[in-house]
């Protein structure tokens, strides 16, 4: 995930700055994106100084597990960084991200937020090529997070995870 849509906001005009496993600092960024495995993600800020008071956009799957001693992987990420937190580009697929551009329609992305993380959550997706699909305060994080399960198990059973909309009057 972090390359695929890094490059989509660089050729938006953002500044992106990569942190690894070391010890970083994210004083001063204007929003930090955690994708790393849902596991890691304790380990992961513990070891990044600068997050208190930072936008925050979870980015992480719930798969294949989570800290339960959290209601959602959001929360964990709350936990480092405080308010306010966004839960977003969980459900999108990474080898999808270079044919956002050719879509007749721009697809859509869903995500839930506090109210100090919405504008900048809508803007980063919309930079991105999609269309932001707004689902609630950050309490709709589990849910939103759960829906990756879904779209593994059906991956696991066989089943197709791409689907193609029709517009009315095109079927």
């Amino acid at each position: 995930m972090p390359a695929g849509v890094a490059a989509l906001w660089r050729k938006a005009g953002h500044e992106v700055t990569a942190l690894g496993r070391g010890g970083e600092d994210a004083s001063g960024a204007d929003v930090v994106v955690v994708a790393v495995p849902g596991p890691a993600i304790s380990a992961a800020l513990g070891r990044v100084a600068g997050l208190a008071g930072q936008v925050a956009i979870d980015a992480t799957n719930a798969y294949p597990s989570r800290d339960e001693a959290f209601g959602s992987l959001a929360a964990e990420v709350k936990s480092f960084a405080g308010d306010p937190v966004a839960e977003s580009f969980s459900l999108n697929f990474v080898v999808l991200y270079d044919q956002i551009a050719a879509q007749r329609a721009r697809p859509g992305s869903s995500y839930a937020a506090d109210d100090g993380a919405r504008d900048i959550t809508e803007q980063l997706m919309s930079d991105a090529g999609y269309d932001p699909v707004p689902l609630g305060g950050l309490d709709k994080a589990r849910g939103l997070e759960d829906l990756t399960w879904l779209l593994f198990a059906g991956m696991k059973d066989g089943a197709s995870i791409f689907y193609r909309f029709a517009v009315p009057g095109e079927l």
